[in-house]
């Protein structure tokens, strides 16, 4: 009985200081948020362009020039991408407020069709809306990009100084070579499965917009290459990302033409092809590259997205992703690395040794 009475009080004071030592990462992570952010972006490019330098040294490039050309590379690419972000967004702020009276006259028209109680509930339903609010938050959140991109860069820069000794430090601190390979490996299978998801997440991404665009130079409107842009860069968060993108297009069109019946069309034509290609190239090309539940996703969605907000959602499956990997390595967490899992299988397996199973 003794026996049993101090193996619960074990077990209770563990859970107490797992509870405590989950509360105080959530206070880090709230708190230095916009460093770790930062950290994680810096990670992610560091590990697409650690690909590329190592392409360059297999055609006998010297290691040193691979390292500078990559880091000019990034340098430019962060700051165009960081400007290009923020103009488009102050052009599609811009644009919104001037067109506000017009989107304001078409709803007013379209809710006296449908009667007085359609009227009133769309009348509250907008009053209770800051839309202004929230063009000035994504506003300001866009102009942060500037100084996190130099942030960005400058992790990227001192990984890159510490690439070669990685494995070497790895070895050391674990006193065990075939300890240090199996961390080794793990590490680059995130690496890799992180950066193939990306890749094909890109250019899933890259059609959306071109048809968006299409659609917007097709009807002689305004601001087609500003919902490209938001469309591509939202396309990265999972099944919310396109539903905000066609929001936004359907309000930036009834903003444009006040006329609801365009809007439906032009808003119709936006959402066939969202529901295209989240539906049926999205899962396709994707099912074989993450092996993530759905469900899983969501919830990853909705906790980094309350933690770290808009970059939070853009985070959250490539931490999934590193999330189910390392626990599939720990006996103890192997189950949530089966939970997270597509098929519970969360290491990738060859197909024959799967059916064998």
């Amino acid at each position: 009985m003794n026996a049993r009475d101090g193996q619960l009080s074990e077990r209770l004071q563990t859970g107490f200081l797992g509870v405590i030592a989950f509360g105080l990462i959530l206070f880090l992570l709230v708190q230095a948020r916009f460093m770790l952010i930062c950290l994680a972006f810096a990670i992610i490019i560091f590990s697409l362009t650690s690909d590329a330098i190592s392409a360059f040294a297999r055609l006998r490039v010297p290691n040193w020039l691979a390292t500078t050309l990559a880091l000019i590379a990034i340098a430019v690419g962060l700051l165009w991408a960081a400007t290009t972000v923020v103009s488009q967004v102050n052009e599609v702020v811009s644009t919104s407020i001037s067109y506000a009276d017009r989107a304001e006259a078409a709803l007013s028209s379209l809710s006296q069709r449908w009667g007085p109680n359609v009227q009133e509930s769309i009348t509250a339903f907008l009053g209770s809306i800051d839309f202004a609010g929230w063009l000035r938050s994504a506003a300001g959140q866009a102009s942060n990009l500037i100084s996190g991109s130099v942030l960005v860069l400058t992790f990227v820069g001192f990984m890159f100084s510490e690439r070669i000794w990685f494995p070497i430090k790895i070895e050391r601190m674990t006193g065990d070579p075939e300890r240090a390979n199996e961390i080794l490996r793990v590490v680059y299978n995130i690496m890799r499965r992180v950066n193939r998801y990306l890749v094909v997440k890109a250019a899933i991404s890259a059609v959306t917009a071109a048809l968006i665009w299409v659609i917007f130079r097709a009807t002689s409107l305004e601001l087609a290459g500003a919902m490209a842009t938001l469309t591509f860069i939202l396309n990265f968060i999972p099944t919310i990302g396109s539903i905000i993108s066609t929001v936004i297009a359907i309000a930036v069109v009834l903003a444009q033409t006040g006329d609801p019946t365009v809007t439906l069309v032009i808003g119709g034509a936006c959402m066939a092809v969202h529901f295209l290609i989240g539906n049926i190239f999205d899962p396709v090309l994707l099912g074989q590259t993450l092996r993530l539940s759905s469900f899983g996703i969501v919830l990853a969605l909705a906790f980094w997205g309350v933690i770290w907000g808009i970059a939070g959602t853009f985070l959250a499956v490539p931490i999934m992703v590193a999330v189910m990997i390392v626990c599939a390595q720990i006996p103890w967490l192997r189950p949530l690395a089966i939970m997270l899992s597509h098929e519970g299988l969360p290491e990738e397996e060859p197909r024959r040794t799967r059916l064998r199973g």
